[in-house]
Protein backbone atom coordinates (compact mmCIF):
# COMPACT_ATOMS: atom_id res chain seq x y z
CA UNK A 1 0.00 0.00 0.00
CA UNK A 2 2.85 2.39 0.84
CA UNK A 3 4.48 1.74 -2.52
CA UNK A 4 1.24 2.42 -4.40
CA UNK A 5 0.77 5.68 -2.50
CA UNK A 6 4.35 6.78 -3.22
CA UNK A 7 3.95 5.99 -6.92
CA UNK A 8 0.76 8.02 -7.06
CA UNK A 9 2.48 10.97 -5.35
CA UNK A 10 5.43 10.75 -7.75
CA UNK A 11 3.10 10.67 -10.75
CA UNK A 12 1.22 13.71 -9.42
CA UNK A 13 4.46 15.63 -8.81
CA UNK A 14 5.63 14.83 -12.34
CA UNK A 15 2.30 15.97 -13.81
CA UNK A 16 2.42 19.28 -11.90
CA UNK A 17 6.02 20.00 -12.88
CA UNK A 18 5.32 19.04 -16.52
CA UNK A 19 2.35 21.42 -16.58
CA UNK A 20 4.56 24.26 -15.31
CA UNK A 21 7.41 23.44 -17.69
CA UNK A 22 5.50 24.03 -20.90
CA UNK A 23 7.34 23.53 -24.14
CA UNK A 24 9.32 26.38 -25.64
CA UNK A 25 8.88 28.34 -27.74
CA UNK A 26 5.40 29.40 -26.74
CA UNK A 27 3.39 32.51 -27.48
CA UNK A 28 3.16 35.15 -24.74
CA UNK A 29 1.47 38.54 -24.76
CA UNK A 30 2.59 42.01 -23.81
CA UNK A 31 1.46 42.80 -20.30
CA UNK A 32 1.11 45.92 -18.20
CA UNK A 33 3.25 46.37 -15.11
CA UNK A 34 4.47 49.53 -13.35
CA UNK A 35 7.33 51.89 -13.99
CA UNK A 36 9.46 52.99 -11.04
CA UNK A 37 7.07 55.87 -10.35
CA UNK A 38 4.18 53.41 -9.94
CA UNK A 39 2.53 54.28 -13.28
CA UNK A 40 1.17 51.51 -15.56
CA UNK A 41 3.37 50.68 -18.57
CA UNK A 42 3.57 47.95 -21.20
CA UNK A 43 6.81 46.04 -21.72
CA UNK A 44 9.24 48.19 -23.72
CA UNK A 45 10.13 47.48 -27.37
CA UNK A 46 7.46 44.75 -27.64
CA UNK A 47 7.31 43.58 -31.24
CA UNK A 48 10.18 45.88 -32.23
CA UNK A 49 13.12 44.01 -30.71
CA UNK A 50 13.87 40.67 -29.14
CA UNK A 51 13.69 41.01 -25.37
CA UNK A 52 16.10 39.76 -22.72
CA UNK A 53 14.17 39.97 -19.46
CA UNK A 54 15.43 39.52 -15.91
CA UNK A 55 12.40 38.79 -13.69
CA UNK A 56 13.86 39.05 -10.22
CA UNK A 57 12.60 38.52 -6.70
CA UNK A 58 14.17 41.42 -4.73
CA UNK A 59 14.92 38.94 -1.93
CA UNK A 60 17.27 37.16 -4.36
CA UNK A 61 18.50 40.01 -6.56
CA UNK A 62 22.11 38.82 -6.23
CA UNK A 63 21.33 35.16 -7.01
CA UNK A 64 23.11 35.32 -10.39
CA UNK A 65 25.19 38.43 -9.84
CA UNK A 66 28.30 36.80 -11.34
CA UNK A 67 26.36 36.13 -14.54
CA UNK A 68 24.91 39.64 -14.81
CA UNK A 69 28.37 41.14 -14.25
CA UNK A 70 29.72 38.77 -16.92
CA UNK A 71 27.02 39.98 -19.35
CA UNK A 72 27.96 43.61 -18.71
CA UNK A 73 31.65 42.92 -19.21
CA UNK A 74 31.65 40.54 -22.19
CA UNK A 75 28.83 42.19 -24.20
CA UNK A 76 27.89 38.75 -25.66
CA UNK A 77 24.18 39.47 -25.23
CA UNK A 78 24.25 42.86 -26.92
CA UNK A 79 23.04 43.47 -30.43
CA UNK A 80 20.96 45.85 -32.50
CA UNK A 81 17.94 43.54 -32.22
CA UNK A 82 18.09 42.92 -28.45
CA UNK A 83 16.60 45.06 -25.69
CA UNK A 84 17.34 43.98 -22.14
CA UNK A 85 15.56 45.09 -18.98
CA UNK A 86 14.56 43.97 -15.51
CA UNK A 87 11.21 43.43 -13.85
CA UNK A 88 11.08 43.26 -10.06
CA UNK A 89 8.74 40.56 -8.76
CA UNK A 90 7.54 42.57 -5.75
CA UNK A 91 4.70 40.23 -4.73
CA UNK A 92 7.20 37.54 -3.72
CA UNK A 93 9.18 39.95 -1.53
CA UNK A 94 6.65 40.86 1.19
CA UNK A 95 9.34 42.04 3.61
CA UNK A 96 10.53 44.68 1.13
CA UNK A 97 8.03 47.55 0.86
CA UNK A 98 7.15 48.22 -2.79
CA UNK A 99 7.98 51.93 -2.58
CA UNK A 100 11.36 51.21 -1.03
CA UNK A 101 12.21 48.64 -3.72
CA UNK A 102 11.23 51.07 -6.49
CA UNK A 103 13.30 53.87 -4.90
CA UNK A 104 16.36 51.61 -4.59
CA UNK A 105 15.94 50.63 -8.25
CA UNK A 106 15.60 54.31 -9.25
CA UNK A 107 18.94 55.11 -7.61
CA UNK A 108 20.65 52.20 -9.32
CA UNK A 109 19.16 52.91 -12.75
CA UNK A 110 20.19 56.57 -12.46
CA UNK A 111 23.79 55.30 -12.28
CA UNK A 112 23.69 52.54 -14.90
CA UNK A 113 20.90 53.65 -17.26
CA UNK A 114 19.11 50.29 -17.09
CA UNK A 115 15.36 49.92 -17.49
CA UNK A 116 13.66 48.35 -14.49
CA UNK A 117 9.93 47.84 -14.06
CA UNK A 118 7.86 46.57 -11.14
CA UNK A 119 5.34 43.71 -10.98
CA UNK A 120 3.39 44.07 -7.74
CA UNK A 121 0.90 41.25 -8.34
CA UNK A 122 2.70 38.47 -10.27
CA UNK A 123 1.06 39.71 -13.47
CA UNK A 124 3.96 38.63 -15.69
CA UNK A 125 4.52 35.21 -14.11
CA UNK A 126 0.77 34.46 -14.13
CA UNK A 127 0.10 35.67 -17.68
CA UNK A 128 3.07 33.77 -19.08
CA UNK A 129 2.55 30.60 -17.00
CA UNK A 130 5.98 30.73 -15.38
CA UNK A 131 4.95 28.83 -12.26
CA UNK A 132 6.54 29.58 -8.91
CA UNK A 133 9.08 32.41 -9.17
CA UNK A 134 9.43 33.07 -5.43
CA UNK A 135 13.06 33.42 -4.34
CA UNK A 136 14.22 33.01 -7.92
CA UNK A 137 16.07 34.94 -10.57
CA UNK A 138 14.24 34.27 -13.84
CA UNK A 139 16.03 34.79 -17.15
CA UNK A 140 13.95 34.94 -20.33
CA UNK A 141 14.27 35.72 -24.01
CA UNK A 142 11.13 36.75 -25.92
CA UNK A 143 11.31 37.08 -29.70
CA UNK A 144 9.93 40.05 -31.65
CA UNK A 145 7.07 37.74 -32.60
CA UNK A 146 6.05 37.39 -28.96
CA UNK A 147 7.39 33.90 -28.38
CA UNK A 148 9.07 32.92 -25.13
CA UNK A 149 12.10 31.10 -26.53
CA UNK A 150 14.30 30.80 -23.42
CA UNK A 151 13.45 30.40 -19.73
CA UNK A 152 15.59 29.50 -16.72
CA UNK A 153 14.77 29.99 -13.05
CA UNK A 154 17.00 30.04 -9.99
CA UNK A 155 20.75 29.74 -9.77
CA UNK A 156 22.11 29.33 -13.30
CA UNK A 157 24.39 26.37 -13.96
CA UNK A 158 27.24 26.45 -16.47
CA UNK A 159 24.95 24.52 -18.85
CA UNK A 160 22.17 27.11 -18.38
CA UNK A 161 24.58 29.93 -19.22
CA UNK A 162 25.88 28.17 -22.30
CA UNK A 163 22.31 27.47 -23.47
CA UNK A 164 21.48 31.15 -22.95
CA UNK A 165 24.43 32.28 -25.07
CA UNK A 166 23.47 29.82 -27.82
CA UNK A 167 19.91 31.14 -27.95
CA UNK A 168 20.77 34.82 -27.67
CA UNK A 169 23.12 34.50 -30.67
CA UNK A 170 20.10 33.69 -32.83
CA UNK A 171 18.29 36.89 -31.82
CA UNK A 172 21.02 39.55 -31.80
Amino acid sequence: MKMKCMLMLAAFAFTVSAAEAQELPRKVSNIEVLDLDGKPVKLPCWGEKNLMIFYVDPDRHKQNEDFTIELEENHRAQGDNIYGFGVMNLKDAPMVPNGMARNMAKKRTARNGATVLADQNRILSTAWGLGDCNNQFVLMIVSKEGELVFLRKGLLSAEDKEAFYEVIEQYK
